[in-house]
């Protein structure tokens, strides 16, 4: 492999080459971007469970014996915060909804053909809101959703303009899907404004070079327009692509392309001191940085490649995305990265431009003090950086799951203005009651079918139990349960499980021969938990052994390779730890998504241990001709201020996710900066370093 690299960045680093390589990048970029968009396939309503669950059987078993073609659900709400609702207005509101015949709507209720004691049941306990519900065609797709949401709204508070007491709000799954799409849209052009506004002030801080700033960012835009259109062709191939997704894929390319920039220009500018031509500057830069840079991107395109075996779709979805960036962006770092700053020479470190035959010491202002303390008292160093990620971590047994994806959109979000007046003013249960499907060989009795709605309503927190379907032989029975508690809550999920784990017994009881299903949201929490549960074990033994063998190969060390990945994993844990005690403390978050710590841990891993490859290349180049505890002075004094300075860009590049109006991914790029800067100054500096000096001997 590392024949072939060189005669890739040899080739590269050629006049002719260099010219090539730059033609090829932007003629593929021009290319590809006539083919599919990546935002025509987009999906909110992605399927995160595997089809096997438990919960996704059920509801194939209830559609196979009470088929139901309607379309999204959504529920209209009205309410009066000072008093009781007035019926009239909501009348007139209706009105005007029905009149415009929106395209898109299956079914609405006309609250004028109503006697008065159905409208009633409409309201709620206080009267001081009305609800109702409304569906959506069955084929309309999550575009068509919010389009037809969104012209309903119109129309709704324009009607509603003239009262004062009338709160006009669309909540539900059409509502909700509406205000995602709106939602992801806008914010990931705000993120992605906010994340080249960071990188170019940082970089331009650091370097104090206009063209070091903006060079960088022109190989990222050439290597982002790619990736994204490749992404759309294998969206347009049939892969689901989910929102949330293509909001961290943007960040990660950002984040490798920015950080390879910098070691690839970090050495060009020491080679340019030492030869005459930028062309034999960059092509020794690159036989001394290539493999390296190589490697770190091939540790997170492995890392990416796990997630095939994660039983949740969510992460798996994850794996082709994510890995085609990771490709796209190693192929970039060999070609494009080197091109680039060929192209530019001497003149991109303007105005400290690097002459040849003058060749001044580096100041290690920071860093050379650090490694100097750290060779010297790896004891204390080491011990102290210990004893703070010891702390930090067992703040992880404080950690608590989120299950109400709602929770995690803005407050002023219609669709979550609405879901909260239903929460608040009706029964939590009725905000998404548990479907239980009974069947058996024998038909069922009366007395069976009684005696089994009676059993389920004894149980602690079951609110109420409605009988909905039986089939004509009698075979199979449809209930609707209703619980005390919000459907979304631990609580909740626990009393579901606990329902499912005793089926058995429960069918027993009333003397049927059968077979429960139990489907609607709180049954797939209780399968999204444990597959989630499942799946980060999987993950973290997986990647942590693929990322050894790598590490292997790299370092020819079984003991360098697991000193590496030792310390990166404390690293995560530490930052995990630290990361949910902050948001906590700072932003008022208690409980996190059962996504994040599993995001986390992929990108933690992955881009964490990119700068202890950096660090242990330097130390294994210098061990050639020196002692251990010299040449790793030498190596942490060289390749700090570069891996501080990648960090440093990296970390804010992942806070850039706190500008996303999505609780999941603000919390998500928080604590990932948290981890990066950890890992930047304390793993990679000082925990590292000392833990080598502890084990290996001169």
């Amino acid at each position: 492999m590392n024949t072939l690299l060189k005669s890739i960045t040899d080739w590269v680093s050629t006049k002719r080459g260099m010219w090539i390589t730059i033609i090829v990048w932007l003629v593929l970029m021009i290319g590809l971007s006539a083919g599919p968009k990546l935002s025509d396939y987009k999906v909110t309503n992605f399927q995160s469970l595997p089809n096997e669950a438990q919960s996704i059987i059920a509801n194939e078993k209830l559609e196979q014996f009470f088929p139901n073609d309607q379309g999204t659900p959504g529920i209209l709400v009205f309410h009066n915060e000072n008093g009781e609702i007035n019926v009239d207005e909501v009348a007139e509101i209706m009105d005007a909804i029905l009149a415009a015949d929106v395209e898109g709507i299956d079914k609405i209720i006309n609250i004028a053909n109503l006697p008065l004691q159905a409208l009633e049941s409409f309201k709620s306990e206080d009267q001081s809101t009305m609800i109702i519900p409304m569906t959506l065609d069955a084929a309309a797709d999550s575009r068509q959703i919010g389009e037809t949401v969104d012209k309903v709204a119109e129309i709704g508070n324009q009607a509603a303009q003239g009262f004062t007491d009338t709160l006009f709000r669309i909540t539900g799954p059409a509502g909700i899907v509406g205000d995602t799409l709106k939602l992801f849209e806008q914010a990931d052009f705000v993120l992605i404004m906010a994340t080249i506004g960071i990188i170019l002030l940082l970089l331009i801080v650091i370097y104090r070079s206009p063209l070091l700033a903006l060079i960088p960012l022109l190989a990222t835009a050439i290597v982002y327009q790619v990736t994204n259109q490749v992404i759309g062709l294998m969206g347009a191939g049939g892969l689901e692509i989910n929102n949330s997704t293509t909001s961290i894929m943007s960040i990660l390319l950002f984040a490798a392309v920015i950080d390879y920039s910098l070691f690839v220009f970090s050495r060009f500018r020491e080679e340019l001191n030492h030869h005459e031509s930028k062309y034999d500057a960059m092509k020794h830069a690159m036989r001394a940085t290539g493999k390296p840079v190589f490697l770190a991107g091939g540790t997170i395109f492995a890392a990416m490649l796990v997630l095939f075996f994660a039983s949740f779709r969510d992460y798996q979805n994850f794996a082709p995305i994510f890995g085609t960036t990771m490709a796209i962006i190693m192929l970039a770092s060999i070609t494009l990265l080197p091109a680039l700053f060929t192209l530019f020479g001497r003149k991109a470190f303007w105005p400290k431009v690097p002459k040849f035959g003058i060749s001044k010491e580096a100041k290690h202002g920071f860093w050379g003090p650090v490694a100097k303390f750290v060779v010297n008292k790896p004891g204390l160093s080491g011990g102290l950086v210990g004893i703070i990620m010891l702390v930090t971590a067992l703040n992880v047994f404080n950690l608590n799951y989120e299950f109400d994806t709602v929770k995690s959109f803005p407050k002023d979000l219609p669709s979550r203005e609405g879901y909260e007046i239903v929460e608040a003013q009706y029964k939590k249960g009725e905000l998404a009651p548990t479907s239980i499907l009974v069947t058996s060989d024998k038909a069922i009795s009366e007395d069976q079918i009684k005696a089994l709605s009676s059993r389920l309503i004894d149980e602690d927190n079951v609110a109420s139990v409605r009988l909905i379907g039986v089939t004509e032989d009698s075979t199979a029975l449809k209930y609707s349960m209703t619980l005390d508690f919000n459907p979304y809550s631990v609580e909740a999920i626990d009393l579901i499980k606990e329902l499912i784990n005793g089926s058995e017994d429960l069918l027993a009881d009333v003397n049927i021969s059968g077979e429960i299903h139990y489907g609607g949201v709180t049954p797939k929490l209780v399968d999204e938990r444990g597959v989630n549960n499942r799946d980060i074990w999987l993950i973290v033994v997986l990647e942590t052994l693929l990322i050894l063998v790598l590490l292997f190969v790299l370092t020819k060390s079984v003991r360098m390779s697991a000193y590496m990945m030792a310390t990166i994993l404390i690293s995560f844990v530490s930052a995990l730890g630290l990361g949910i005690f902050l948001i906590d403390v700072l932003f008022g978050y208690d409980a996190v998504s059962t996504r994040v710590p599993v995001y986390a841990f992929i990108f933690l891993v992955a881009l964490g241990i990119d700068y202890n490859i950096i660090l242990v290349s330097r130390f294994l180049e210098e061990r050639k001709v020196r002692k251990v505890k010299e040449s790793l002075e030498v190596a942490i004094r060289n390749t700090g201020g570069v891996i501080s300075s990648a960090g440093l860009i990296l970390a804010s590049t992942f806070a850039a996710l706190m500008t996303m109006p999505i609780a999941d991914l603000f919390v998500f790029g928080f604590i990932v900066a948290i981890g990066i800067l950890m890992d930047t100054f304390l793993v990679r500096g000082m925990l590292l370093p000392a833990v080598i000096l502890f084990f290996e001997k001169d």
